[in-house]
Formats: C-alpha cells, structure tokens, sequence
C-alpha cells in the first residue's frame, strides 16, 4: 500500500446492490475521489438477531475513518437485514454473503492490487474471518469481539495471513482466557489489542477500535 496519514481524503458514498447465491444484498460503498489505486476493505456488522446491522456504531466508526483515510470500503446487510434478501440462517448461508461482498468489491475501480482486507465484528468475525483467511484475494484481516464464548473459532487454527484480534477488556462474549488460546493458535503474522474499559458493544470507543484498525492496515505496506 501506499497510502499516507498526512490528510483526510474527500470521499463519496453510494448504495449498491450485489449477488449472494441468488438474492441480493444492501450494501454502501464508499469511493475517494482521487482516482489513485486504493487498497479495500469489507466490513461485517454483528449478530442480525440482536440489532446488527450494516450501521452499527463500531461498523460506522471503522467505515468512516478508514473511508477518509482514502481506503475503498464497503459495508453490507447479511441476508434478512434491512433491505436485503432472505432469511437468517445462523451463520451458514451468510458466509455466502461475505463471499459475496467480497466478489463484488473486488470489482471496484481504482482497486489496488493485491489489496482487499476484511474486517469482521462479533458475528461477523466468526462469519466473515471463514471466508477471507481461504480466499486468495483477502490479503489480512480483523477479528473485533470474535464470540470465541459462543462458537468454535478452530477453522483459524494455524492461519498466515497478517492479521489482529481485538477485544475490549471488559467483553462477556469475547474473554480474555478465549481470544488468548485463539491467539496462540494463529501463525505469524498476527497482533492482539485490548481497548481498556470497553464491553462487547464499544459505546464511546468507536474512534479507537478505528484507529487500532486503521494503524493495522497502513502496516500492512510491510507485509
């Protein structure tokens, strides 16, 4: 990558509409208005049956900073959320989603090469991190709040893509004896951040879970 921290980039959003195994998704994405090559990154909002949804405060947070930072983001609804198609099902079809938005951001224009990350919170950390540590496309990613309390984070045993767990220090579904084992279980290269007094849900931390995200990617130059 080859972006700087230097100023704030003028940028534009848009809804679009994609493809995931035959229904179609809501999604924003958000372009710079420079026409440099960019590098990219998808964001996955948490669990749909308790309020997630693709405008969530962290999800927002991380979009908005990263957007002005001069990345290409996109953020979505999993299927049954909002104006998106189909039925929640558990985390299943929606790794299809994932793959989806991944599929269609890969698409946009002035992508840099080489360049698509994904960030997945909670719910879609579990969902999200499935698809982008086998996808040849997904050069690293993040695991915010992965529920390590709730379900079985084993398919990441062992991953070598660039990558960062973070969790806040005080999160019931995301303990600190789960995302350690999970941690160790992960090859190089990877990195743990813990924001101090934070909960699973991050009110008033928005700006640092963004900013621990944004310092991850722009070393991600060196990976």
């Amino acid at each position: 990558m080859t972006l700087g921290r230097d100023e704030e980039k003028e940028m534009q959003e848009q809804k679009v509409f994609f493809n995931s195994g035959g229904i179609k998704l809501e999604g924003i994405l958000t372009l710079t208005k420079t026409h440099n090559p960019s590098p990219a990154v998808v964001v996955c909002h948490p669990h749909p049956q308790y309020g997630g949804n693709m405008h969530n405060n962290v999800v927002t947070g991380i979009t908005d900073v990263l957007s002005k930072q001069g990345f290409i983001t996109l953020r979505f609804n999993f299927r049954g959320v909002g104006d998106s198609e189909g039925t929640y099902s558990g985390g299943v079809e929606e790794v299809k989603d994932a793959k989806g938005a991944i599929d269609f951001l890969s698409k946009a224009d002035h992508l840099e090469t080489n360049s698509i990350f994904l960030v997945g919170y909670s719910f879609g950390a579990m969902v999200g991190l499935q698809v982008a540590d086998k996808d040849e496309r997904i050069r690293g990613w993040v695991g915010i709040s992965p529920p390590v309390a709730m379900y079985d984070f084993s398919f990441l045993k062992g991953s070598f893509k660039p990558k960062l767990l973070l969790f806040g220090d005080s999160d019931f579904v995301c303990p600190k004896e789960g995302i350690e084992k999970l941690f160790d279980s992960l090859q190089e290269p990877k990195s743990m951040s813990v924001i101090p007094g934070a909960d699973h849900f991050f009110w008033g931390k928005e700006e640092m879970v963004a900013e621990q995200v944004l310092n991850f990617l722009f070393r991600g130059s060196k990976f």
